[in-house]
């Protein structure tokens, strides 16, 4: 007989190429709050999974009870790409309610985002309405930002 076990979220990680732009982006731009900063180096090289010298700084930051650390890598470099398609294995974007979907994205914009036009949307249920649209952050992270009616 097997006890329960309990799985609470903690956080989602972000790699970002700079931490100034990424911290204005989400905190000046989405609201997050800054809430502690780590400076590392090889002693976690292991538990990253990123071979060679190691130095980043771990910045975590947090609004109305979401966790989002921000990954700043000064060696080795960040590596790839984000997903531009939502069909695409593994994280594809970040999600925030808002009450106006134009007035949210021009200060993402302002703030280093960049809108994805194309990607609005307008869906209709029984219970009411969903508007959508897609920006990238500064590293082309999707953001996703919903008005919900209904």
């Amino acid at each position: 007989m097997s006890e329960a076990i309990s799985y609470n979220a903690s956080h989602l990680g972000l790699c970002v190429t700079d931490l100034d732009r990424a911290l204005r982006f989400y905190c000046d731009g989405l609201g997050f709050a800054p809430v502690v900063r780590y400076d590392v180096g090889n002693e976690v090289a292991h538990t990253l999974e990123v071979e060679g010298d190691v130095r980043l700084v771990s910045q975590m930051i947090a609004k109305a009870g979401m966790v989002v650390e921000l990954l700043h890598y000064t060696s080795p470099d960040p590596l790839g790409e984000p997903s531009r398609r939502r069909n695409q294995l593994g994280l594809t974007h970040l999600s925030f309610i808002v009450e106006d979907v134009d007035a949210a994205a021009a200060r993402l914009v302002a703030h280093g985002g960049t809108l994805l036009a194309d990607t609005r949307a307008s869906l209709r249920s029984d219970t009411g309405s969903t508007e959508l649209v897609f920006l990238a952050d500064p590293d082309g992270t999707r953001v996703e930002l919903m008005k919900l009616d209904g």
